[in-house]
C-alpha cells in the first residue's frame, strides 16, 4: 500500500497555494466578504479557469475532472489556511453529490458542466437551523421530520396544476451562500401528515415568490442567507415518476452520503486553518521579544504549542484518512473542529494584548472555528453519533473479540486502499491513525 500522495495531487495543493498566497491574504479576505457576494468573483474564475476547482470531483462526461471526493478534500485544506470566501462548500461539496445522486439524466447533463466550469454555483437551503440534522451529522432521522413533518413550519411542497410542477411556500435560514447562488438546491416536505415525504427541489434565482436576504453573521467568510419561498415554483430533483417511500429513502440517504463527504471536506479544511493559525502564532512569539528576549524562548510557551502541534498533526492524519474512507468524517470532523478551536484560543492567548482586539487577523480563525460548530456541530454531538454508528456503546456481536477487531494498515493516503479493508473502522478520538503529511514541515520555537 502506497501512503504517499500522486504527483497530481502535489501539483494541486502546490498550484493552489502559490495562487491563494498571492491573492488571499488577510486583507483581501477581509474586503472580498464585504462585497455584495460575500466572496472575489475574479479569483473564484481564476480558481476554477485554472485548477478546475469546482469540477475536481465531477466526473470527466460531465466537463469536470473526474477525480475523487478526496482530491476535493485536499484542495479544501489549502483554501483553508487562506480562510478563502468562496461558494466552493456549498456547490461542489453540498449540491453536486446530490444533483449526481439523485437527478435525472437531463438534468446532469444541464446543471453539472456549468456547476464543474465554475459558471453556475448552487446552495442547498433546509428549513431551520436543521443542516447538521439534514446531513445526518449529528443524527439519524429517518422520518425527515427537520423538514417540516407534515407540520406548520417548515418548507412544504405541493403539486402544481397539471403540467405547472410543483410550489413551495416557508422558509429556510442559515443557508450558505444562498443570497447569491443562482440556483438553489431545496428541500422540502410533500404529502401531509399521513403520506410525510422529504424531496428536493430546484429553484431558480429568478422564481417569482422567492425572497433572499444576506444575514449578518459571526464568520463573513462564511456568508448565509435567509431564504422565504412564497407560492415559488420549483422543479423536483429527480424523475417525478419515482415517487413513494423508495424515493423518499433515496432522498434521505443521499443527503446522509452527502453529509459523510461533506464532513471529511470540512475536516481537511479546518486542518488547514488550524495549521495555519499555529504557523503564524509560532511566526509572532519568535518576534515578539519581552523582558529582552523572544516570548518563544519560554518554556511555557514552548510546551504550548508543542501540545497544539502535536494535536494539529494527529487532526491531519484523521482527515486524510477520513478523505480517503468518508465513514469516518464524522469522527475527523469532531476532532478538526476542536483542534481549530483550541488553535485559535492559542493564538490570540499568545499574541498578547494586541491578539485580543475584534480586529486582529487571528479572530477570523476564531470566528470560522465558532461558526462552523454551529453550523455543522456542535463537536460533542458529532462524536456521540459517531460512536452510535460504530457501535461502541451497544452490546459486541457474539463472533467479534475486541483484542482481534478487524482494522486498517495505518497511514492510509487518500485514493489508495488496501484490497482487504474492511467497510467502516472507527477512528479513535484519542489516538489518530498515524499517515504522513508530505509538504509540511515542523515547526520549531
Amino acid at each position: 500500500m502506497d501512503a504517499a500522495f500522486t504527483a497530481e495531487q502535489d501539483e494541486i495543493r502546490r498550484t493552489l497555494r502559490e495562487i491563494l498566497g498571492k491573492r488571499c491574504g488577510p486583507d483581501e479576505v477581509k474586503a472580498a466578504v464585504r462585497t455584495a457576494d460575500g466572496y472575489d468573483r475574479e479569483l473564484w474564475q481564476q480558481l476554477s479557469r485554472q485548477l478546475g476547482l469546482p469540477g475536481i470531483a465531477v466526473a470527466e462526461e460531465y466537463g469536470g475532472v473526474g477525480c475523487g471526493p478526496a482530491d476535493l478534500a485536499l484542495a479544501c485544506e489549502e483554501t483553508g489556511r487562506a480562510l478563502l470566501p468562496s461558494p466552493l462548500l456549498a456547490t461542489a461539496a453540498l449540491c453536486v453529490p446530490l444533483i449526481a445522486a439523485l437527478g435525472t439524466d437531463a438534468q446532469r447533463s444541464a446543471l453539472l458542466p456549468p456547476l464543474a466550469s465554475g459558471g453556475l454555483t448552487a446552495a442547498l437551503a433546509v428549513p431551520g437551523p436543521a443542516l447538521a440534522t439534514a446531513l445526518a451529522l449529528t443524527g439519524e432521522d429517518p422520518a425527515g421530520q427537520w423538514s417540516g413533518g407534515g407540520r406548520a413550519g417548515g418548507i412544504q411542497a405541493r403539486p402544481g396544476a397539471a403540467g405547472e410542477g410543483w410550489r413551495l411556500y416557508g422558509e429556510a435560514a442559515q443557508v450558505l451562500d444562498g443570497h447569491s447562488a443562482p440556483l438553489l438546491l431545496v428541500a422540502a416536505h410533500t404529502g401531509g401528515f399521513a403520506r410525510s415525504r422529504t424531496l428536493l427541489f430546484l429553484v431558480r434565482e429568478d422564481a417569482p415568490g422567492l425572497v433572499r436576504s444576506r444575514q449578518s453573521v459571526l464568520d463573513e467568510t462564511r456568508p448565509q442567507a435567509r431564504i422565504q419561498l412564497r407560492d415559488v415554483p420549483a422543479e423536483l430533483l429527480g424523475d417525478p415518476d419515482g415517487e413513494g417511500e423508495g424515493r423518499d429513502a433515496d432522498v434521505l440517504g443521499a443527503l446522509a452520503a452527502t453529509g459523510r463527504t461533506a464532513s471529511a471536506v470540512l475536516a481537511a479544511e479546518a486542518v488547514g486553518a488550524a495549521g495555519q493559525a499555529l504557523a503564524r502564532t509560532v511566526e509572532y512569539v519568535r518576534r515578539r521579544e519581552q523582558f529582552g528576549r523572544a516570548i518563544g524562548s519560554f518554556q511555557a510557551v514552548k510546551h504550548r504549542l508543542a501540545d497544539l502541534y502535536v494535536q494539529v498533526q494527529a487532526v491531519r492524519s484523521a482527515a486524510y484518512y477520513a478523505a480517503w474512507d468518508p465513514e469516518q468524517g464524522g469522527l475527523a470532523l469532531a476532532q478538526a473542529l476542536e483542534a481549530l478551536r483550541t488553535a485559535a484560543g492559542e493564538a490570540i492567548q499568545l499574541h498578547g494584548g494586541i491578539g485580543f482586539t475584534w480586529e486582529h487577523d487571528a479572530h477570523l480563525y476564531f470566528k470560522r472555528a465558532a461558526s462552523d460548530e454551529l453550523l455543522f456541530g456542535p463537536v460533542h454531538r458529532l462524536r456521540a453519533h459517531a460512536a452510535d454508528r460504530a457501535g461502541l456503546f451497544g452490546p459486541l456481536p457474539a463472533a467479534a473479540s475486541p483484542a482481534h477487531a478487524p482494522g486498517h494498515a495505518p497511514g492510509c493516503a487518500p485514493g489508495h486502499a488496501s484490497a482487504s479493508a474492511p467497510a467502516q473502522v472507527p477512528v479513535s478520538t484519542g489516538a489518530a491513525v498515524a499517515a504522513s503529511s508530505p509538504g509540511q514541515e515542523k515547526v520549531a520555537v
